[in-house]
């Protein structure tokens, strides 16, 4: 048993045990087991303090050292909580390594996720494709149906000018789709004014398309009879253009010959300097003077 020196014993002391023990990193307190007043630590009682200290520190050295080491037992309460805290610590590492595992699978989990994604979208953006070109394909189908059936020959609004009208609009806009509509105009109206003049615009857009041999049968059609209306001397003029650029070079300066004695005198200086400049690219002989003619189906 541990005795300390006379010299920290006191009458004021009111202590009972005082003990410090290292053993192994643990160090064991034992408790005061009287109530005690609280102490008014000032300089002397620390220094007092720390000189005990000193004491008690050279004497546990010269037990050691005399071959009577202090033994002190372990507080059975402090072996039971370093038991509880080692268990939390295992604890606490698995958990972390739960944690470790979990993140990784999220990580993975996130990389597919997105991988996905990114598929999803490709795949997305492939039927989206897939969809347009489908739709491309159904409105050409629908539209060569529509331009290859047969030509009506019923009035789509009752009306020859307004069928006109309308055909003229879309020709704009549609030319493939106003082919149609003049030639409807045709059929559905034959022998009349609109008719004659739905020939004519069939005519300048065959020539627009390329299809000279078509114009040709267009404006034909239109001049039978070599009408008076406003739009004749020019499509006369159109007429022969496209003669000359199906090699029929003699018929394009016999349809500016009658250009010359049907309509040179009412058409306008603009159309009359047209037509000059025609005859001289094409190649035909100097214009006859104008002269009243029978009428008869040009071409």
């Amino acid at each position: 048993m541990l005795k300390f020196p006379s010299a920290l014993r006191s009458r004021n002391a009111l202590v009972t045990a005082l003990g410090v023990v290292l053993i192994a990193g643990t160090t064991t307190v034992v408790a005061q087991t009287t109530p005690m007043e609280p102490i008014q630590w000032d300089k002397r009682r620390l220094e007092q303090l720390d000189r005990n200290v000193r004491r008690i520190e050279r004497a546990l050295t010269q037990r050691n050292a005399a071959g009577q080491p202090v033994i002190v037992e372990p507080d059975p309460e402090v072996i039971a909580l370093q038991g509880r805290v080692d268990l939390i610590d295992r604890r606490l590492l698995d958990m972390e390594a739960t944690v470790q595992r979990v993140n990784g699978d999220l990580e993975r989990l996130t990389f597919q996720l997105d991988e996905a994604g990114r598929d999803n979208t490709a795949l997305g953006a492939r039927v989206r494709d897939a969809e347009g070109r489908l739709r491309t394909m159904e409105q050409a189908a629908a539209r060569e149906a529509e331009l290859n059936a047969p030509i009506p020959t019923t009035s789509p609004t009752g009306d020859a000018t307004r069928d006109l009208i309308a055909a003229v609009r879309l020709a704009a806009t549609d030319p493939a789709r106003g082919d149609r509509a003049l030639q409807t105009v045709i059929s559905a109206w034959p022998d009349t004014p609109q008719a004659r003049e739905a020939s004519s615009r069939l005519g300048d857009l065959r020539v627009s398309a390329g299809d000279h041999a078509g114009a040709v049968s267009a404006y034909a059609t239109a001049l039978q009879g070599w009408p008076t209306a406003p739009w004749a001397a020019a499509t006369t003029l159109e007429l022969a253009n496209a003669l000359n650029a199906t090699d029929r070079k003699t018929q394009a300066c016999t349809a500016l010959t009658e250009f010359t004695r049907r309509y040179a005198e009412a058409a306008s200086p603009a159309v009359r300097t047209r037509a000059t400049e025609t005859r001289t690219r094409i190649g035909c002989p100097a214009a006859p003077a104008a002269a009243a003619a029978p009428a008869r189906r040009p071409g």
